[in-house]
């Protein structure tokens, strides 16, 4: 027994080594193939966004472009954009906007796509047209409604005067106190299509059997609604809210070619902002303070979508 059992124990330490350089191998290929996407993350997300945060605290203008000296000056970036009274009232404006915004995206998307669930005939073709405005860019969207809206020549106006509801027409694009409003309608109706369209897929997904039974426990309409409905679809709901956040906030070409942030600084947002002091004062220091304002809220509400989708999930388990 002695012989037999030293072979087993002369063996054993020569296949630990093969084991753990098969192990090392495998992790080596794993790093290999995901290394393109790191390089790719770093080259243009990693490396803009530090460079955006290292901007706002440095004296960065258009002579910094020939003689490469950009000093930094402390906090002197931060605590103009901060004093600047635009900068409040852009901040407000692009909350109005956003939450304003999204309310009648997913308002509206989600009636359509309750509607478009119950098939009926061309019903396919309806949502193909619904998609449209989806498609369309945003910048060609904005220029059209900005006829549409025209205060003397708009179609909107003249059809409002046909039927009798307004006799002057409405100032949409020149009025302060309306131009905002009109910025959030014409973003709603470019967000509905994406609303509907995830919203829909996720009313596919919901079991057929549980509206069924509901009917036969005599529940109505609303009730299956609220009971089934809603919670089946609350995980779709936070991607889309979240996403609709992320993608409203930043949103610059829009109001650029509908209203250019006027008039009297009643459309100006945060994006606007940092175009305005990046672009036309030439101050990228303080366009890059207004843009990182703009990157730490999107990154508060993507940390806070991760772990609303984490606790779903740890939920469904």
């Amino acid at each position: 027994m002695t012989i037999t059992s030293l072979p087993t124990e002369e063996r054993a330490p020569e296949r630990a080594p093969v084991r753990r350089s098969g192990a090392g191998r495998r992790r080596l290929y794993q790093w290999l193939f995901v290394a393109p996407a790191l390089v790719y993350l770093l080259a243009f997300f990693g490396y803009p966004l530090v460079r955006n945060v290292l901007m706002s605290f440095q004296e960065f203008t258009p002579t910094t472009y020939f003689t490469g000296e950009s000093p930094f000056n402390g906090l002197d970036n931060w605590r103009e954009v901060f004093d600047n009274e635009l900068f409040g009232d852009a901040l407000w404006q692009t909350i109005l906007f956003t939450v304003g915004s999204l309310v009648g995206q997913f308002t509206i998307g989600l009636g359509l796509a309750v509607f478009f669930s119950r098939r009926f005939h061309l019903s396919g073709v309806i949502r193909a047209v619904l998609l449209l405005p989806w498609l369309v860019p945003m910048v060609v969207s904005a220029v059209v409604w900005r006829r549409i809206m025209d205060e003397d020549h708009g179609i909107l106006n003249s059809f409002l005067e046909t039927v009798g509801l307004s006799g002057d027409g409405v100032p949409w694009l020149s009025s302060p106190s309306v131009a905002l409003l009109s910025a959030i309608l014409v973003n709603i109706w470019i967000g509905i299509p994406f609303n509907m369209v995830i919203l829909y897929g996720g009313l596919q997904e919901i079991p057929r059997e549980l509206y069924e039974a509901a009917s036969l426990d005599g529940a109505g309409p609303w009730r299956t609604f609220r009971s089934i409905t809603l919670p089946m679809l609350r995980p779709v709901v936070t991607v889309v809210l979240v996403l609709g956040f992320m993608s409203t906030i930043k949103i610059l070409d829009l109001i650029l070619a509908l209203t250019g942030g006027g008039p009297a600084d009643s459309t100006q947002t945060l994006g606007t902002l940092t175009y305005q002091l990046s672009f036309l004062q030439l101050d990228f220091g303080q366009g890059a303070v207004v843009g990182n304002v703009l990157i730490l809220i999107s990154a508060v509400f993507a940390v806070l979508y991760l772990r609303i989708n984490r606790s779903d999930n740890q939920q469904g388990k």
